[in-house]
């Protein structure tokens, strides 16, 4: 395993979807100063194959042979691509092979699974991080930092919204692996309220809809939620896998609010339409390749043996709230959460800066949205 001396970081992708193929291994391109892909875990013999040829990985196999290939391959630290029912079960395997864990969000889908994951890589002395690529762009960094000046005054408000339309089959339809508009959707807009108040939610209320559409069955198409703060504040999002395509959030102020337009997506450029005093001003941020970021910052932690700031514990502190909402939906009641102190929040400091990506044209692993 590599040690503080080392140049780069020897990394496994687990799992071979959509979000993997299109950004995940594209991003080893910019992340070389300290990151290396060497191997690549699929169930898809096709997928294994092209990818492997495509990216030069000599070390592709099957998820039973994962324990032996970390080993052959030589692998630090793992990027665990999989559905969200699986991110447990493969953070121990990886963390009981000595290998640190950077995993997708949701971080798992009960808060027990995310307490597991936390205690299995500190008995096994490894790092947890879970892949908030916000953590580390622009215009959201910039956003924290604007609200931490003091120009919008207290902020007293954020709504969000984050909308698909998901095509039928797709994994997040199904219930059987962790499905649904609030374990997909939902970690962003609660991640947001979170970062950009710089506190964690003390009560929310939630509604949830499978609609009448047979693509959902037994899992959340849309979801509408409200979260309760310290000091008045209150943050809303609606997120559907059933509607038109938007995602942006404001938060307003005591002197003005702040729009972020494209604010959680990774494909398009993104806007601040920032208002104080009645004046209107715009700033826009160019297209990034947002998965480098979170590579080259992974490695460093593990070189340099930094805890990570997106640690197991800030994924835990979104599928704590994910949960309580879920309960809330069923119920029809509000329901409130103990306190949660968080040591770190993401701030400017984090920001790291790397070109667009040029996605491939994706092997049996087609794009999540309809048309």
């Amino acid at each position: 395993m590599a040690q503080g001396s080392s140049r780069r970081i020897r990394y496994a992708v687990v799992g071979a979807g959509n979000i993997a193929q299109v950004a995940v291994l594209p991003a080893f391109q910019h992340a070389r100063e300290n990151s290396e892909l060497v191997a690549l875990f699929s169930s898809d013999a096709e997928k294994r194959d092209v990818l492997g040829k495509m990216y030069g990985v000599r070390h592709t196999a099957s998820y039973d042979d994962l324990e032996q290939v970390l080993r052959d391959a030589d692998v630090d630290a793992v990027y665990i691509a999989l559905p969200n029912t699986h991110h447990r079960a493969f953070t121990e395997r990886a963390a009981r092979a000595g290998v640190h864990v950077l995993c997708e969000k949701p971080m798992a889908t009960s808060v027990e699974d995310c307490e597991a994951m936390i205690r299995v890589t500190d008995e096994n002395h490894v790092k947890l991080m879970i892949a908030y690529r916000l953590h580390f762009e622009e215009a959201n960094l910039r956003a924290i930092d604007l609200l931490r000046s003091g120009r919008l005054g207290e902020p007293l408000m954020m709504s969000a919204l984050l909308t698909q339309q998901v095509r039928t089959g797709d994994i997040r339809t199904r219930v059987d692996v962790g499905g649904g508009a609030l374990l997909d959707e939902g970690p962003y807009p609660i991640n947001a309220a979170r970062y950009l108040f710089r506190d964690e939610p003390s009560e929310v209320f939630c509604y949830t809809n499978e609609e009448q559409d047979p693509r959902f069955k037994g899992v959340d198409a849309t979801a509408f939620a409200l979260m309760r703060f310290s000091n008045g504040r209150i943050a809303q999002f609606g997120i559907s896998h059933a509607a038109s395509a938007v995602s942006s959030y404001r938060v307003v102020g005591e002197k003005g609010d702040l729009l972020v337009e494209s604010a959680f997506g990774y494909e398009k450029e993104r806007k601040h339409v920032l208002t104080l005093e009645g004046k209107t001003e715009e700033r826009v941020f160019a297209t990034h390749d947002q998965f480098a970021p979170e590579l080259l910052y992974f490695s460093k932690c593990v070189l340099e043996d930094q805890e990570p700031g997106p640690s197991g514990r800030e994924g835990l502190a979104d599928v704590r709230v994910i949960t309580a909402m879920q309960e809330s939906a069923r119920t029809g009641r509000p329901v409130k959460l103990e306190s949660f102190p968080m040591k770190r929040r993401p701030s400017l400091d984090q920001l790291i800066v790397r070109p667009a990506a040029r996605p491939p044209a994706p092997v049996n692993a087609p794009a999540p949205v309809q048309g």
